[in-house]
């Protein structure tokens, strides 16, 4: 046309005009540069891709993703739909946070080792009152229809509680070779690395302790603490310890202020 228009002298609309109806030439034909990506695209929408998927791969507008694909209706699962959305909220909110969580996790670390130097190093009363208020808040103790059942039996999942526990009883002067210990543990889980696990934990070897207690699974139940990092409860008894119960009964009585006299 702009051959023509040369040539003629004639204007662009007069020109258009003229050659309405008429092909243009052969060689004037070329294949769009985006041919390709428009039939991967229709590809990726066939397969179930969304118009932010397929702009993203093919590294195109969405508006240009959206001409492509907009005659093809995408079906979606519920469930596919669902994570999606959950999917897109919490990058979201990945987005919109994440400074913040920064600056609290780091001063969460300074918190926490400075108050982790600060407690290191308990004296014997020290270490004394805390082991009794812990065994009283997590331990077993007699009950009215069994007020002489005093043994000393600690059960926790912490182990860093657990290793307070068993300082405490070694400053009353029983070593923790003496001490038997348990894993109590879901049936579906790794007993025997479990047993490993407490084992080096608590410095004791794993042939010493005790038979597994397995807690059966209940269908109805949903667990959560479940995994590699799921190593059960550990069990820690303490053989005679008739009076250890009877000084820890009256130590935690003493922190709280009572009266011996007026409970009597």
């Amino acid at each position: 046309m702009a051959q023509i228009r040369a040539r003629t002298g004639l204007g662009r609309n007069r020109v258009q005009e003229l050659l309405r109806g008429v092909p243009p030439p052969e060689w004037t034909r070329r294949p769009t540069a985006k041919d390709e990506l428009r039939a991967e695209a229709l590809k990726l929408r066939a397969q179930g891709g969304t118009v932010p998927d397929i702009a993203k791969r093919l590294g195109v507008a969405r508006s240009t993703a959206y001409l492509w694909v907009r005659h093809m209706p995408l079906e979606v699962d519920p469930a596919v739909a669902r994570a999606r959305r959950q999917a897109h909220s919490k990058a979201m909110t990945d987005a919109q946070w994440s400074a913040h969580r920064r600056a609290r996790d780091a001063a969460r670390t300074e918190v926490v080792e400075a108050a982790a130097a600060w407690a290191v190093g308990l004296s014997e009363r020290e270490l004394v009152l805390v082991g009794s208020a812990l065994y009283w808040a997590e331990g077993t103790k007699a009950k009215p229809w069994r007020p002489h059942d005093t043994r000393v039996r600690f059960v926790n999942s912490d182990p860093e509680l657990v290793e307070i526990f068993l300082r405490f009883v070694e400053s009353t002067g029983v070593p923790r070779r003496a001490l038997r210990f348990r894993v109590s543990i879901h049936e579906t889980a790794d007993r025997q690395a479990a047993v490993r696990w407490w084992a080096a934990r608590v410095g004791v070897p794993a042939e010493a302790f005790m038979a597994t207690s397995v807690k059966r699974h209940r269908p109805g139940t949903v667990r959560r603490n479940t995994g590699d990092g799921y190593h059960g409860c550990l069990s820690v008894e303490v053989p005679r310890s008739r009076p250890l119960y009877w000084r820890m009964e009256g130590t935690v009585r003493g922190m709280a202020g009572g009266d011996p006299e007026r409970e009597r």
